[in-house]
């Protein structure tokens, strides 16, 4: 494989962009040499498909489209980033509050914690963010805790 790989897809703030987020990146990974079953093909889903949902709800218009970029370096990490114009950073919510929404940010802290990975939140030099997740592209054998089950949505 490539020392270095690179995709990117615009899509518009809409709720039928979270799928096509989805799909996007799990046919990307497939791409990449990633079966759609694997636990990493999971956690990206899950992942992308929570940051699209975070710009189609919290940016309240003020970003018509979202990016989503992926990299593959080295066969080692795997960078999953979501960009919109809204220049309000996402806030971190305390783990105990208990609410139908709000909770993208908690479940993908946990997954990539539990994974060894890192999330970074960053402004663009256009006004917006970036929400970045790097993950090992083969995760370890591990169980996600407890409190990772049942905090996602499907859009």
């Amino acid at each position: 494989m490539a020392d270095h790989l690179e995709a990117s897809v615009t899509l518009p703030s809409d709720p039928a962009s979270v799928a096509a987020a989805r799909t996007y990146v799990v046919g990307t990974l497939a791409e990449w040499g990633m079966s759609a079953d694997t636990e990493v093909s999971d956690t990206a889903r899950l992942i992308v498909s929570e940051l699209a949902t975070n710009v189609v709800q919290h940016t309240l218009g003020q970003s018509p489209t979202f990016t989503v970029d992926l990299a593959l370096v080295r066969d080692e990490r795997l960078r999953i980033g979501v960009t919109d114009s809204h220049p309000r950073l996402p806030r971190r919510l305390p783990a105990a509050v208990q609410q139908d929404n709000g909770r993208g940010l908690v479940i993908i802290r946990c997954l990539t914690a539990e994974y060894g990975g890192r999330l970074r939140v960053r402004p663009t030099r256009e006004g917006g963010k970036t929400v970045s997740v790097e993950l090992p592209w083969s995760l370890p054998a591990a169980p996600v805790p407890a409190r990772c089950h049942g905090n996602h949505r499907r859009a």
